[in-house]
Protein backbone atom coordinates (compact mmCIF):
# COMPACT_ATOMS: atom_id res chain seq x y z
CA UNK A 1 0.00 0.00 0.00
CA UNK A 2 3.42 2.41 1.21
CA UNK A 3 4.28 2.01 -2.68
CA UNK A 4 0.88 2.62 -4.09
CA UNK A 5 0.52 5.95 -2.67
CA UNK A 6 4.03 6.92 -3.10
CA UNK A 7 3.15 6.24 -7.10
CA UNK A 8 0.02 8.35 -6.52
CA UNK A 9 2.01 11.46 -4.59
CA UNK A 10 4.20 11.42 -7.81
CA UNK A 11 1.96 10.85 -10.34
CA UNK A 12 0.48 14.19 -9.39
CA UNK A 13 3.06 16.01 -8.86
CA UNK A 14 4.38 15.22 -12.90
CA UNK A 15 1.13 15.77 -14.34
CA UNK A 16 0.84 19.10 -12.14
CA UNK A 17 3.92 20.20 -13.40
CA UNK A 18 3.99 19.57 -16.41
CA UNK A 19 0.36 20.56 -17.40
CA UNK A 20 -1.21 24.18 -17.07
CA UNK A 21 -4.74 23.19 -16.35
CA UNK A 22 -7.21 20.86 -15.51
CA UNK A 23 -8.57 20.00 -18.74
CA UNK A 24 -4.67 19.49 -20.59
CA UNK A 25 -3.75 17.63 -17.73
CA UNK A 26 -6.80 15.06 -18.58
CA UNK A 27 -4.18 13.56 -21.55
CA UNK A 28 -1.25 12.85 -19.71
CA UNK A 29 -3.18 11.91 -16.98
CA UNK A 30 -4.86 9.25 -18.93
CA UNK A 31 -1.02 8.09 -19.96
CA UNK A 32 0.28 8.15 -16.05
CA UNK A 33 -2.62 5.93 -14.39
CA UNK A 34 -4.51 3.78 -17.15
CA UNK A 35 -3.34 0.67 -17.14
CA UNK A 36 -1.07 1.03 -13.89
CA UNK A 37 -3.69 2.30 -11.24
CA UNK A 38 -7.23 2.15 -12.85
CA UNK A 39 -8.61 0.79 -16.09
CA UNK A 40 -9.69 3.04 -18.69
CA UNK A 41 -13.33 2.45 -17.78
CA UNK A 42 -12.71 3.60 -14.43
CA UNK A 43 -10.64 6.66 -15.69
CA UNK A 44 -13.45 7.94 -17.59
CA UNK A 45 -15.60 7.49 -14.67
CA UNK A 46 -13.26 9.67 -12.56
CA UNK A 47 -13.43 12.32 -15.06
CA UNK A 48 -17.17 12.05 -15.55
CA UNK A 49 -17.70 12.68 -12.03
CA UNK A 50 -15.26 15.42 -11.41
CA UNK A 51 -16.24 17.36 -14.57
CA UNK A 52 -20.13 17.00 -12.82
CA UNK A 53 -19.23 18.32 -9.67
CA UNK A 54 -18.96 21.89 -8.82
CA UNK A 55 -15.38 22.81 -7.62
CA UNK A 56 -12.15 22.31 -9.59
CA UNK A 57 -11.88 19.45 -12.14
CA UNK A 58 -7.90 18.57 -11.61
CA UNK A 59 -8.44 18.05 -7.66
CA UNK A 60 -11.65 16.27 -7.62
CA UNK A 61 -10.30 13.53 -10.15
CA UNK A 62 -7.32 13.80 -8.30
CA UNK A 63 -9.30 12.79 -4.89
CA UNK A 64 -11.39 10.00 -7.13
CA UNK A 65 -8.61 8.65 -8.46
CA UNK A 66 -6.63 8.55 -5.45
CA UNK A 67 -9.45 7.30 -3.46
CA UNK A 68 -9.64 4.30 -5.66
CA UNK A 69 -6.68 3.56 -5.74
CA UNK A 70 -5.58 3.60 -1.76
CA UNK A 71 -8.99 4.76 0.36
CA UNK A 72 -8.94 8.19 2.29
CA UNK A 73 -5.16 8.21 2.37
CA UNK A 74 -5.19 7.73 -1.44
CA UNK A 75 -7.42 10.89 -1.44
CA UNK A 76 -5.18 13.04 0.26
CA UNK A 77 -1.96 11.86 -0.75
CA UNK A 78 -3.43 12.40 -4.93
CA UNK A 79 -4.60 15.73 -3.82
CA UNK A 80 -1.15 17.24 -1.80
CA UNK A 81 0.50 15.98 -5.16
CA UNK A 82 -2.03 18.11 -7.18
CA UNK A 83 -1.97 20.59 -5.16
CA UNK A 84 1.62 21.62 -4.27
CA UNK A 85 3.19 22.00 -8.02
CA UNK A 86 0.85 24.70 -9.00
CA UNK A 87 0.29 26.54 -5.57
CA UNK A 88 4.06 26.93 -5.67
CA UNK A 89 4.65 27.65 -9.38
CA UNK A 90 1.77 30.26 -8.31
CA UNK A 91 3.46 31.94 -5.95
CA UNK A 92 6.51 32.80 -7.78
CA UNK A 93 4.84 33.43 -10.59
CA UNK A 94 2.35 36.01 -8.80
CA UNK A 95 5.83 37.50 -7.77
CA UNK A 96 7.32 37.44 -11.02
CA UNK A 97 4.33 39.53 -12.66
CA UNK A 98 3.73 41.82 -10.17
CA UNK A 99 7.53 43.26 -11.06
CA UNK A 100 6.67 42.81 -15.43
CA UNK A 101 2.85 44.03 -14.84
CA UNK A 102 3.14 46.42 -17.95
CA UNK A 103 6.05 44.21 -20.20
CA UNK A 104 3.23 43.51 -23.72
CA UNK A 105 5.15 40.12 -24.26
CA UNK A 106 4.06 38.74 -21.34
CA UNK A 107 0.15 39.04 -22.60
CA UNK A 108 1.53 37.17 -26.37
CA UNK A 109 3.01 34.82 -24.31
CA UNK A 110 -0.40 33.86 -22.44
CA UNK A 111 -1.66 34.37 -26.36
CA UNK A 112 0.47 31.60 -27.39
CA UNK A 113 -0.68 28.87 -24.74
CA UNK A 114 -4.23 28.14 -25.56
CA UNK A 115 -3.25 26.28 -28.86
CA UNK A 116 -0.89 24.31 -27.32
CA UNK A 117 -3.87 23.49 -24.80
CA UNK A 118 -6.33 22.73 -27.52
CA UNK A 119 -4.04 20.64 -29.48
CA UNK A 120 -3.47 18.71 -25.55
CA UNK A 121 -7.45 18.06 -25.26
CA UNK A 122 -7.56 16.91 -29.31
CA UNK A 123 -5.12 14.62 -28.34
CA UNK A 124 -6.78 12.89 -25.54
CA UNK A 125 -10.02 12.49 -27.54
CA UNK A 126 -8.21 10.95 -30.26
CA UNK A 127 -6.94 8.48 -28.13
CA UNK A 128 -10.17 7.99 -26.23
CA UNK A 129 -12.22 7.45 -29.66
CA UNK A 130 -9.83 5.19 -30.68
CA UNK A 131 -9.81 3.32 -28.13
CA UNK A 132 -13.62 3.08 -28.66
CA UNK A 133 -13.41 0.24 -31.51
CA UNK A 134 -15.69 0.47 -33.57
CA UNK A 135 -18.12 2.92 -31.72
CA UNK A 136 -16.94 5.95 -33.93
CA UNK A 137 -19.87 7.32 -34.93
CA UNK A 138 -21.68 7.38 -31.33
CA UNK A 139 -18.89 9.09 -29.59
CA UNK A 140 -18.93 11.90 -32.90
CA UNK A 141 -22.47 12.33 -32.95
CA UNK A 142 -22.76 13.10 -28.58
CA UNK A 143 -19.55 15.11 -29.07
CA UNK A 144 -20.79 16.88 -31.85
CA UNK A 145 -24.64 17.65 -30.19
CA UNK A 146 -22.44 18.23 -26.62
CA UNK A 147 -19.94 21.27 -28.39
CA UNK A 148 -23.39 22.84 -30.48
CA UNK A 149 -25.03 22.96 -27.23
CA UNK A 150 -21.97 24.59 -25.64
CA UNK A 151 -21.46 26.95 -27.87
CA UNK A 152 -24.21 27.66 -29.97
CA UNK A 153 -26.85 27.57 -27.39
CA UNK A 154 -24.87 28.21 -24.55
CA UNK A 155 -26.04 25.43 -22.28
CA UNK A 156 -24.29 25.37 -18.97
CA UNK A 157 -21.07 22.91 -19.03
CA UNK A 158 -22.56 20.81 -15.75
CA UNK A 159 -26.06 20.44 -17.99
CA UNK A 160 -23.89 19.30 -21.46
CA UNK A 161 -22.04 16.49 -18.84
CA UNK A 162 -24.98 15.13 -16.91
CA UNK A 163 -27.11 14.91 -20.45
CA UNK A 164 -23.78 13.14 -21.97
CA UNK A 165 -23.42 10.94 -19.05
CA UNK A 166 -27.21 9.73 -19.25
CA UNK A 167 -27.17 9.58 -23.27
CA UNK A 168 -24.14 7.44 -22.64
CA UNK A 169 -26.10 5.10 -20.12
CA UNK A 170 -28.84 4.60 -22.45
CA UNK A 171 -26.98 4.56 -25.75
CA UNK A 172 -24.00 2.08 -24.77
CA UNK A 173 -26.03 -0.45 -22.72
Amino acid sequence: MHNKLWDLFLTFLKVNLLTSSGPASAGLLYAEVVGKLLTREEFIEAVGYSSVLPGSDALQLAMFVGYRVGGIPGALIACLGAVLPPTVIMLAVAAILTRLRGEAWISGFVKGLAPALAALLLITVFQLLNEGQGQFWPFAILGTVSLLALTVFKVPPTIVVLASGIAGILWFR
